[in-house]
């Protein structure tokens, strides 16, 4: 008996896994199919007008196309290993309000983009990147639930090192880099974390066993 449930949860695992990979795959697959129909059938130009052009009515259109535009193969390959990871993370950890934290994101972190950006066209998945490491990473601390707490470091060792991008100084450093984008994803994804930590995963409650045996004295 005790060998079979052992062997459902171990299949269950591994089911969620895959199931939390679906998602991953399917947005990655979603913006290398949209680069490459902008590189070969469509105008180049006009799809990247598509992008968030801050302060501009017809820039907000970019809050939904944005995250789908990347204006180099080094540009989109840069995101892809990292939305790979990030969104497994976050459907496999937090099943439950994955969906809800991921479209909040994406909108936040671009309206925020929109409003703070200097004037230039605003496109690409990283203010979508920084969102998730940001959720994944306060999301955990948060909780104060170890294997969440686990996640959040891991988060921070792979990812600590681009923290800095969200700095205006990196637009001295390199001024193709979108530095409102990854701040405004920092932003959103530090709010989703606040809005969201009583909602998904939770730390299991403790009972304490000294509790249970006076409870049943009390019964006897």
């Amino acid at each position: 008996m005790m060998e079979q449930q052992e062997t459902e949860k171990i299949a269950l695992a591994k089911k969620r896994v895959w199931l939390a990979l679906i998602p991953a795959i399917l947005f990655v697959s979603i913006i290398w199919l949209v680069f490459l129909i902008g590189q070969t059938l469509l105008d180049r130009v006009d799809i990247m007008r598509l992008g968030i052009t801050p302060g501009e009515i017809t820039g907000l259109r970019g809050v939904i196309f944005s995250p789908l535009l990347h204006s180099s193969v080094s540009h989109l390959w840069s995101n892809t290993l990292s939305l790979l990871i990030l969104i497994w993370f976050l459907f496999y950890f937090y099943s439950k309000i994955a969906l809800n934290v991921f479209a909040a994101l994406w909108i936040i972190s671009g309206v925020v983009t929109w409003l703070i950006g200097r004037n230039a066209l605003h496109v690409g998945a990283s203010g979508l990147v920084f969102a998730m490491l940001f959720f994944l990473f306060f999301s955990g601390i948060f909780r104060k639930y170890i294997p969440l707490v686990a996640v959040s470091l891991i988060v921070a060792f792979i990812y600590g090192g681009s923290v800095w991008s969200i700095l205006p100084i990196t637009e001295l450093i390199d001024a193709s880099i979108s530095w409102e984008g990854h701040l405004s994803g920092a932003i959103s994804g530090l709010l989703m974390a606040v809005v969201y930590r009583r909602e998904g995963p939770q730390k299991p409650e403790v009972v304490w066993e000294e509790e249970d045996e006076e409870e049943g004295e009390e019964e006897i």
